[in-house]
């Protein structure tokens, strides 16, 4: 059977994952040869005391559908900060971001808002679950905040959450769950809405090699069969051979 994933370091004992569908099975919601966002010229600095610190100086880059993009870069280099803009978290000083038909550095924060909520999804480093209630209602609550109707719902959460493998552990709650099952729960939660782009912040950061090489699995098939774009920073060489794409980020640029 055809595999994908390999580590390149074997002493490290990864687990080689199954090979998931390719994109090319399935035909993509947006067309293929436009980008599904684009960033051109930006800057983004921050007053820090008396003086202005410069984060992102001058960036362009372009983000097509059905691809894994991968920020590669050092804490501080800019990467969660360029995440930020690209979700529309946050507004460039200098320069353009444009998603879909959305110029994200001209919108307001209602309207970066409502994009968010219909078609973007987020992943966090600390998963980002609530604590008190199961991975089933967590991803539901994902479902309810998008405005997806109740009658969704239920096949939509039980779809979410076997794709990412946790059909036999949707009942649990975080704290019952391994850091990979909690990771598992906090992807779900992002593609319920059925969102165009996914942006993670350091997915694998909190987890061994295993679990790491696990998730990037998931995203791979996620990216066939959810139709959706990803976009994720990392500081972990291992796993950038599964990119379709890396930028990789210095001190607010990007280098060759």
């Amino acid at each position: 059977m055809a595999k994908w994933f390999r580590k390149q370091s074997p002493a490290e004992g990864v687990t080689i994952e199954e090979e998931p569908p390719a994109a090319e099975q399935f035909p993509s919601r947006f067309p293929s040869d436009s980008p599904l966002l684009t960033v051109k010229g930006v800057h983004r600095s921050f007053q820090v005391g008396g003086e202005r610190l410069e984060v992102l100086k001058g960036i362009n880059m372009e983000l097509r559908p059905l691809q894994l993009v991968m920020l590669k870069g050092r804490s501080g280099s800019g990467k969660t900060t360029l995440l930020n803009m690209i979700g529309g978290l946050d507004q460039p000083n200098e320069g353009e971001i444009q998603f879909l038909n959305h110029a994200f550095h001209l919108n307001g924060d209602d309207e970066r808002t409502l994009v968010r909520r219909k078609e973007i999804g987020f992943i966090f480093q600390s998963y980002a679950l609530m604590p008190l209630l199961s991975a089933w209602e967590n991803v539901e609550l994902a479902l309810r905040m998008a405005g997806v109707p109740r009658s969704q719902w239920k096949e939509r959460v039980a779809y979410c959450l076997d794709l990412v493998g946790l059909s036999k552990r949707m009942h649990h709650r975080p704290f019952e769950l391994s850091g990979g099952e909690q990771q598992r729960v906090a992807i779900a939660k992002a593609i319920a809405h059925k969102p165009a782009l996914i942006l993670a912040d350091e997915p694998t950061a909190e987890l061994d090699s295993q679990m790491g090489a696990q998730i990037m699995s998931v995203f791979r098939s996620m990216i066939a069969t959810e139709q959706v774009t990803i976009c994720m920073t990392t500081h972990d060489p291992t796993i950038l051979e599964v990119a379709d794409h890396v930028y990789e980020m210095v001190d607010g640029k990007f280098v060759s």
